[in-house]
């Protein structure tokens, strides 16, 4: 078990992070790109940071739990790691249908969240939040730990919820429209929805990500959504009031998957998936806010 001391100094100097400055750059700032080195199992999803060991953790996701009278149901999505430069580490199958991936400062954890976490498409095995275990050298190991069960709360089957680590909160878009559900994984209802201003952003749902809206924890500049059609980065405030934007480079080719997957904000960067670049796609770690 990790020391409360040191659990608690991680938590501090995630929260310094993340709140020292609020200013909105009006055209992003490329902070690390992470080129794939090996052909994704499915979808690149999500992507996390893990402070503690200075890598990147990207996960796939796509393929439900899968079983036989010889095998467990369990997911061949895999989750890849890789270090601060973006040097490719190891891959492993923790055995999720991965759609959120994220660093929990309270558990010092690397934690997914999967595909159909409020079970809104009926019950299958291994959904739910889990904990996924990282070697030494930060490599990951293909085990893991149960965090919480499926919960009603977070609503679709596919969001990818964001987590806010001082609330405890998680964050999770609902598809086809402007809602965020804020849920508490120990509760079965959401505590509230947020309903983005899309009309003083001049997006309709269809322009931006259906899925994944980040958590930033920018004071005043909470929230970050994609808008694909438009090559930007819209920020919103917690009561779901538009803040402003940050241009993305003209030169990304976005795709209609971008709608859906490849995204992940961590290491105080907004990740997007640049599918066209590299053999196997490149992740672009964007600086939107600061």
């Amino acid at each position: 078990m990790q020391p409360i001391t040191t659990t608690l100094s991680s938590l501090a100097l995630f929260c310094l992070t993340v709140t020292a400055h609020a200013e909105i750059l009006p055209e992003a700032e490329v902070g690390v790109k992470i080129p794939l080195t090996k052909k994704p199992t499915t979808r690149p999803m999500a992507v996390a940071y893990l402070p503690s060991n200075q890598h990147y953790y990207i996960a796939d996701g796509g393929l439900a739990p899968m079983g036989s009278e010889f095998e467990a149901p369990i997911s061949k999505s895999e989750v890849h790691a890789f270090t601060a430069d973006g040097s490719y580490v190891n891959s492993a199958k923790p055995g999720y249908d991965n759609r959120s991936l994220y660093y929990n400062p309270n558990s010092g954890k690397l934690e997914t969240i999967t595909y159909n976490i409020s079970s809104a498409v009926g019950f299958s095995p291994n959904t739910g939040i889990y904990s996924l275990d990282v070697g030494d050298k930060g490599e990951l190991l293909g085990t893991s730990g149960d965090v919480a069960q499926f919960n009603p709360a977070f609503g679709d089957a596919g969001t990818m919820p964001s987590y806010d680590p001082v609330s405890k909160h998680y964050y999770a878009k609902q598809d086809r429209g402007n809602l965020v559900f804020v849920v508490d994984a120990k509760q079965r209802e959401k505590l509230q929805e947020i309903k983005l201003d899309f009309a003083k952003a001049q997006v309709a749902h269809d322009d931006v990500s259906d899925h994944y809206i980040a958590f930033t924890g920018v004071a005043g500049n909470e929230l970050a959504l994609l808008d694909v059609d438009h090559k930007a980065v819209l920020i919103f405030d917690l009561n779901g009031q538009f803040v402003g934007k940050s241009a993305l480079p003209a030169s990304m080719k976005l795709r209609s998957q971008n709608h859906f997957n490849g995204l992940g904000y961590t290491n105080g960067m907004m990740f997007v998936y640049h599918e066209p670049e590299g053999e196997f796609g490149t992740y672009y770690g964007f600086k939107v806010v600061k």
